[in-house]
């Protein structure tokens, strides 16, 4: 089956732009779009949350997802990475026009999975030593991070989801996605930051 998915951030944007460009090039190369996916959503959602993800569960070996471009996937390089891998492990094709990228059954193709992967995790262990260093880094100039007594349940979840909350920062996720997750206002959740002296 060839699905294309089409994902919008904003009202302000449309799909039409991302239709016509997945519908020539698919013209042009003989292949027929069997199902079309849209959505709108911030491409910083977790994946299992938009339904791309749902349609990633559906799709089987074989299969053949078509986007106008990778950024299409997510908004960051560690969540492409992901999702590439996770199609790689499924037999799941990809194809990217404006990026010209393939992802298939090639050995080339399993390379490039491997190192989406491998990259991934490395950027995934670097993200999490960053945020160990500059916890440590505030600790000995004299911040305070623990939970002190009396603070309020909003505190607390920030305080509780700290290290979260830092990991999210240092990938350039919006303070008000992570907000959103840990069920505080963005303006508390800045103001929290600056406290801290780790806004970003």
């Amino acid at each position: 089956m060839v699905i294309a998915y089409i994902r919008v951030s904003t009202d302000l944007q449309s799909y039409d732009g991302q239709r016509f460009e997945i519908e020539s090039w698919g013209k042009t190369h003989g292949i027929t779009i069997d199902r079309w996916v849209q959505e709108k959503i911030s491409g910083t959602q977790k994946v299992e949350k938009r339904t791309l993800g749902k349609l990633l569960k559906q799709m089987k070996r074989g299969d053949l997802l078509i986007v106008s471009e990778l950024s299409r996937l997510g908004r960051n390089m560690m969540m492409v990475m992901s999702i590439l891998n996770t199609c790689s492990q499924k037999g799941i094709q990809i194809r990217s026009i404006k990026d010209n990228f393939e992802l298939s059954d090639s050995l080339n193709s399993k390379i490039i999975a491997f190192a989406f992967s491998l990259a991934a995790e490395i950027e995934r262990n670097l993200i999490s030593q960053r945020t160990r260093e500059a916890l440590t880094a505030k600790k000995l100039s004299g911040v305070k991070l623990g939970r002190p007594a009396g603070k309020s349940k909003e505190r607390q979840r920030f305080e509780q989801n700290y290290e979260r909350i830092m990991a999210k920062r240092l990938q350039g996720i919006p303070i008000r996605a992570i907000a959103k997750q840990i069920k505080i206002h963005p303006n508390t959740l800045s103001r929290y930051l600056k406290e801290t002296r780790l806004a970003h």
